[in-house]
């Protein structure tokens, strides 16, 4: 059994990425990285050539024709978007430039600006064409933003690399989304630990130990980006009907999925729908599990023949 780790990092995405195997591999790791960044490169909007920010540009105007691979991407965030009473919204950029929530110039906007971009934020106002690859923003001033799925699909394209160069047993972690490949050779189960992070912990205290085989794990929190404003907390996971952050009972989502693409969706909508809804949706789809944190500082865990969790945390509580 193999018994050491090698890890490599860079800082991508906003975010420090690493990837852990069990025989350095250097010839993989540069392959890894370079996809990585080629990737994000063609996802993000925080570059100013990249292809969703030629979309975006284009609003209002004309069509946009992308490769097909953001194409692909684009359309699984539009159907996902349109699903009932879905809280994930690719179209959502336009608010979330207006509160720049994690950025310089954080705000609470008005009422009135925040109609005013909401009126922007409609997927039914975008236009596909699966024969062209073509996206077209009908309203000027539209904007998609990718950044809710991209790191998911970014890290299922990564395993592919992997297992392409006959790796199948890695950990892809980026920032928030981590994929794992295999069994762990370390464990005697295979299982691999994960850490799931205490929310506002200052100190990155752990809530408790996530344990799977060949899974992915993401999660989303209200406290990954956030401002206090009066004593109240505002935080970047919006209400696409209201235009502010949500309001529930949740800290955290964590999704337990096949694929990490699937995690950052239904992180997000999970969320979105609380605790009760969102239970009563995963017992109708026993292939993704969920762990909910709560800020009554209990922990719900939903289809649990995918997973194992400890428990590490004095502060919260399993009921």
């Amino acid at each position: 059994m193999l018994n050491s780790s090698h890890e490599y990092t860079q800082v991508l995405m906003g975010t420090t990425v690493s990837l852990t195997l069990y025989e350095p591999n250097e010839t993989v790791v540069h392959r890894v990285f370079h996809t990585i960044k080629l990737l994000e490169d063609k996802l993000t909007v925080n570059r100013r050539h990249s292809e969703v920010m030629s979309i975006n540009a284009a609003a209002g105007k004309h069509p946009v024709i992308v490769s097909r691979a953001v194409f692909s991407l684009i359309e699984q965030a539009y159907k996902v978007s349109l699903m009932p009473n879905s809280c994930f919204n690719f179209a959502i950029g336009p608010l979330v430039k207006l509160w720049k929530i994690g950025f310089q110039g954080q705000q609470v906007p008005s009422p009135q600006q925040i109609h005013d971009q909401l009126l922007l934020t409609d997927p039914n106002e975008i236009e596909l064409d699966p024969k062209t690859c073509a996206v077209f923003l009908k309203k000027k001033g539209m904007e998609i933003d990718l950044g809710a799925i991209a790191k998911g699909y970014i890290a299922d394209v990564v395993k592919v690399v992997l297992q392409q160069n006959n790796i199948h047993q890695a950990i892809i972690n980026l920032g928030g989304n981590v994929l794992t490949l295999g069994k762990s050779p370390l464990d005697k189960n295979g299982n691999w630990q994960i850490g799931l992070k205490e929310p506002f912990s200052l100190n990155n205290e752990l809530v408790g130990i996530i344990q799977v085989n060949d899974k992915s794990v993401v999660t989303s929190g209200i406290y990954e980006r956030y401002f206090t404003l009066n004593n109240h907390r505002y935080h970047h996971i919006f209400d696409p009907s209201t235009g502010y952050p949500l309001d529930n009972e949740l800290e955290s989502v964590t999704v337990i999925s096949d694929t990490s693409l699937e995690g950052d969706i239904f992180s997000t909508i999970l969320y979105g729908l609380g605790v009760k809804k969102a239970g009563n949706y995963l017992i109708e789809h026993p292939n993704l599990s969920a762990i909910f944190v709560l800020k009554n500082k209990t922990i719900e865990l939903v289809n649990t023949d995918n997973f194992a969790f400890q428990l590490v945390s004095q502060q919260y509580v399993l009921p």
